[in-house]
């Protein structure tokens, strides 16, 4: 039997196939095509209470979205590229897998490199729309169940169809009416059913599970570095039992709301498709130079994707407590303790994210008489070694008894002769890294792609869910009162990640570091804070 359906559904139908041939152009290839077909059924919705549970406009703002517009990735693979020029194609080719996957998959299918400084920049190619999608609808919705959790997904390895084959199945995490089957099918000729994979977290693994290849100065692969483990954290958490990577980063609805305008009934667990992570800075940066990099998203749906990023991570990232102060022989003591809240190190992912403490204590006048850990006007932090000289950092401390002394959560990078790099394909090790371990984590048995690096190693204050560091501040006698003020701030590209760029003189990188220096005054922000008197 031919299914009937109202006029209004049919007419989307005929639009759909009316957009074809327009959409054909544009399109990576026949079955992976771009968001714009998705927006005419996924967009204008509205939850049962009246909340706009949009997808595309939720979308279009996120890092997600914005994956291969984001000027510090564009910067960081030319930087890569110039350092190994005959590995640029491969370095490209592999960098686009995640950034730009939609121009990866029909280069592949092509049987050829994706070269990204083709289609850069953005504005200036107006055959770039397959490279400036990112991690858009298809990229998702079509991937396969095929090997996700296991290492043959990792780095971007998604599986969409047998070898030789375009997709043919669209998949989402509710049943399919067969109002919806038949209505997909005349927009997108594919065929649309039901599956649990894209909301495992394991899904989500295969991007944020990432390895780069260690190269030499010939460009050949001589290792590979373990460069973002969001996934094997989280399993090593106690996180992989109560929640997923959806569950935290696609915020609910709370009420029953559709997820298409036609053939969708209203779901009791629909998410917001806001992929709330923890970027502000590069929304902000999409917002302020708009035009230059080709963003879709309006500068409203921005400021408030960047609001709402900010509002998660002052809420959801940490909680930060200090002991009661003791005097003793001439000293104030007292430790500041983080509780990491997320289900993964904090920070996590790419490694120019931070956090640090900063810490004042102020007299009975509000004389600030000691300070550690000052956020500078350029993004630089006071005291911090790596900041002030690129082949040094400043070590994990167990106890800090001076101002220029700061703990910094992070990680740093190494190459083969034990120097401290950014390059992320120089790296073959970790001198550090104290990043915050969830809850659950058991850093003796951790495996090494994941392990604690350096002096907090061995710090008894340095367990799963918590970093405490005492404090050891000189005070002069009868001083009186004492108010100590903690916050624990957070950068998602800290100043040296930033400034090592500068010496290559490339459009790419130079945009990049006078877009850091001119906002670099706003590159933190206070993830949590607490006081104490004495």
């Amino acid at each position: 039997m031919i299914p009937r359906f109202p006029l209004s559904a049919l007419l989307t139908a005929a639009l759909l196939l009316s957009w074809e041939a327009a959409l054909e152009a544009q399109q990576p290839s026949s079955a992976l095509f771009l968001s714009a077909r998705c927006v005419a059924c996924h967009n204008n919705l509205k939850s049962a209470k009246g909340k706009d549970v949009s997808i595309e406009t939720a979308w279009s703002a996120s890092v997600m979205a914005n994956s291969g517009r984001d000027p510090y990735w564009q910067s960081s693979v030319r930087r890569e590229t110039l350092d190994h020029p005959s590995a640029s194609a491969a370095i490209q080719t592999e960098c686009a897998s995640c950034h730009m996957p939609l121009q990866r998959f029909a280069d592949k299918a092509g049987g050829h490199d994706t070269a990204v400084f083709a289609v850069l920049p953005l504005d200036a190619h107006h055959d770039a729309e397959a490279s400036a999608d990112g991690v858009s609808c298809s990229a998702c919705h079509l991937a396969q169940a095929e090997g996700l959790g296991t290492p043959a997904s990792y780095n971007g390895t998604l599986v969409y169809a047998p070898a030789g084959q375009p997709p043919s199945t669209v998949f989402g995490p509710y049943p399919v009416t067969s109002r919806a089957a038949a209505i997909h099918t005349a927009g997108t000729k594919l065929n649309t059913t039901q599956s649990e994979h894209l909301s495992q977290a394991a899904f989500c693994g295969s991007c944020h599970t990432l390895y780069t290849s260690t190269l030499d100065a010939s460009g050949k692969p001589v290792g590979r570095f373990p460069e973002q483990m969001v996934y094997l954290e989280w399993q090593h958490s106690d996180y992989h039992d109560k929640q997923t990577c959806q569950q935290c980063h696609m915020p609910a609805v709370d009420d029953p709301a559709p997820v298409a305008t036609l053939g969708s009934p209203p779901h009791d667990d629909v998410r917001f498709h806001s992929f709330t992570g923890a970027n502000f800075f590069l929304q902000e940066m999409l917002n302020a130079h708009h035009d230059e990099l080709a963003v879709s998203a309006t500068p409203g749906a921005l400021s408030a994707a960047a609001a709402e990023t900010r509002a998660y991570l002052q809420s959801k990232a940490a909680h930060l407590t200090v002991s009661p102060a003791k005097p003793a022989d001439g000293h104030l003591s007292f430790s500041v303790s983080v509780q990491n809240l997320s289900g993964h190190k904090l920070p996590t992912a790419y490694p120019s994210r931070r956090a640090w403490l900063h810490v004042t204590v102020e007299d009975s006048s509000g004389k600030i008489v000691f300070e550690s850990g000052k956020l500078n006007a350029d993004g630089s932090i006071a005291g911090n070694l790596n900041d002030a000289d690129a082949t040094r950092y400043s070590p994990h401390y167990t106890t800090i008894t001076a101002a220029e002394q700061v703990e910094i959560f992070e990680p740093i990078l190494g190459d083969g002769q034990g120097r401290v790099t950014t390059a992320l394909l120089n790296a073959t090790q970790y001198l550090k890294d104290n990043r915050i371990l969830p809850t659950g984590f058991d850093k003796q048995s951790a495996s090494p792609e994941i392990a604690v690096h350096g002096e907090a190693v061995s710090d008894a204050g340095f367990i799963a869910g918590t970093a405490s560091t005492r404090y050891e501040i000189p005070i002069a006698a009868g001083s009186g009162h004492f108010q100590i003020k903690a916050e624990l701030l957070y950068q998602p590209v800290g100043y040296r990640w930033a400034h090592n760029l500068a010496p290559y003189k490339a459009a790419e990188t130079q945009s990049f570091v006078s877009y850091y220096e001119a906002a670099s005054s706003k590159s933190a922000i206070t993830l949590a804070e607490a006081t104490a008197s004495f």
